[in-house]
């Protein structure tokens, strides 16, 4: 896995000119089944992934944290909300909650997530390649690629699908956890 990750942001950056046509292309006129092939992609995706031997979104990135967010893991931790805000969590430059530093604080040395099931919003739909509409977070997803394999190989599999020839991933291997990053 830490090979994938350390080839992930170059191979993000070589495909990145041409995922901007693609993606500018995708918002002018989406195809009417992006919705329904990017479920499958995401699905097909999901039942070879496990994030458990990667989570570079914990490691590099924090979430960004709803009132409802700590609304419900204050909860969880038996805190008022300002106390959670004020132990874990910062304002950003778009006024947003964010984590104080990364990684996560909830990350543990397995890669598991000490607060799963009350885990962010943000967290709970990473890498958002099955978000409804999913043309209009294409900005969200160009960032995504070079932090999450999944969402490549998703990327990837979408520009395959939707006619996009991609010369440096003809030999992929559908059977292997990440294909394209090989």
């Amino acid at each position: 896995m830490e090979n994938i990750l350390n080839h992930l942001p170059n191979k993000a950056k070589e495909a990145q000119p041409e995922n901007k046509k693609f993606f500018a292309t995708l918002k002018k006129k989406p195809p009417k089944h992006l919705d329904t092939l990017m479920q499958e992609l995401h699905e097909e995706e999901f039942e070879r992934t496990d994030c458990l031997t990667c989570a570079n979104c914990c490691k590099t990135t924090g979430p960004l944290f709803t009132d409802k967010d700590v609304e419900r893991i204050s909860k969880h931790f038996r805190m008022k909300p300002q106390q959670f805000i004020e132990t874990y969590l910062r304002i950003d430059e778009d006024k947003d909650y964010v984590l104080q530093s990364v990684p996560c604080t909830f990350l543990g040395a397995d890669n598991y997530c000490s607060i799963y099931d009350v885990r962010p919003k943000a967290c709970r739909e990473f890498p958002h390649t099955d978000r409804k509409k999913f043309q209009q977070i294409s900005n969200l997803t160009m960032k995504n690629v070079a932090i999450c394999p999944a969402a490549y190989n998703i990327v990837e599999e979408m520009k395959k699908c939707l006619g996009v020839k991609n010369p440096n991933n003809n030999k992929a291997n559908s059977k292997s956890q990440y294909p394209n990053l090989k």
